[in-house]
């Protein structure tokens, strides 16, 4: 595994790297996004869903926990999960996330609510904030990803 840091000084940057993913993520994937509140995982969300073909902005799944995108409204099924509120890892269980992940992108916000084990394939994006706003983005990049990033 392999680990890589990024500056993303404005919230047009978070977007345009969501758009990046989309080019190259596909069913099976697991994008998790780690940070805390304000950092910008949504907004990478966002930008990734987005150039998956979503129109309008897509809403934090804070409350719903997860918000599912099928086909036609995306070009691929995707989970965006927000483990925020999940306080014991059993709670997740109900979730059916194992399952999804057969056929769909799960973008998991919060990750770190659940054993690391849950996501060992998973692009792991760690967020950071400075002092002036500027944002830190960490990856560690598993052997899935390989070949897929870094992002060009």
């Amino acid at each position: 595994m392999t680990a890589e840091t990024l500056l993303l000084a404005s919230l047009e940057e978070a977007l345009a790297l969501g758009a990046k993913l989309a080019a190259v993520v596909g069913p099976g994937d697991v994008i998790a996004l780690s940070g805390p509140l304000g950092a910008g995982k949504t907004s990478i969300a966002r930008g990734l869903l987005a150039a998956l073909g979503l129109e309008g902005e897509a809403p934090s799944p804070s409350f719903a926990i997860v918000q599912p995108y099928d086909v036609p409204e995306v070009r691929l099924p995707v989970l965006h999960v927000d483990l925020y509120r999940i306080e014991d890892p059993d709670e997740a269980e109900e979730l059916g996330l194992d399952d999804a992940r057969d056929d769909s992108l799960l973008l998991v916000e919060w990750p770190e609510r659940l054993p690391a084990s849950a996501w060992h394939d998973a692009l792991w994006l760690t967020l950071a904030v400075a002092a002036d706003g500027t944002r830190a983005l960490t990856a560690r990049v598993p052997a899935a990803w390989e070949g897929r990033w870094p992002l060009t």
